[in-house]
């Protein structure tokens, strides 16, 4: 895991990337107006991988978006192994009605942190051409 980074806009950075662990990392980068942007970069276990594996990773992301300044702005990316289906009444205000499938517990736990954090999972607010329909979980913004 990391980040491709142009070798101009390095001695911008603020700090290094930084590695949280093998499935998550995280850089700062300054943006116009002394605004600075978060991006953190993950790999969520598969669905394959036992639940206590699956939750000590939700847990440390949870610890890592806790320590972000609410300033920041804030980009979730990479695979979340998850799926989450089309109706969003549950979680109107972290989906889109773009969802694929059939939720699966990944999806259940990336919904409750999105829900936590007000995120909102973008690649289900916008209509995705039908090759896409095979990828399991969209990127997350806010």
């Amino acid at each position: 895991m990391g980040f491709a980074i142009k070798k101009d806009n390095v001695t911008k950075l603020t700090a290094m990337p930084r590695p949280v662990s093998d499935r998550i990392m995280t850089m700062r980068l300054p943006l116009c107006k002394d605004n600075l942007a978060t991006i953190i970069s993950v790999y969520a276990p598969t669905m394959t991988n036992p639940d206590e594996n699956k939750e000590a990773f939700f847990n440390q992301l949870v610890s890592v978006l806790s320590g972000i300044p609410r300033t920041d702005k804030l980009l979730l990316i990479e695979d979340f192994n998850a799926r989450i289906e089309r109706e969003n009444n549950k979680w109107p205000l972290v989906m889109g009605k773009r969802g694929i499938g059939k939720c699966n517990s990944n999806g259940e736990l990336l919904l409750a942190l999105c829900s936590e954090f007000d995120l909102i999972v973008t690649n289900t607010v916008f209509k995705q051409k039908d090759e896409r329909n095979d990828i399991l979980v969209p990127d997350i913004v806010i």
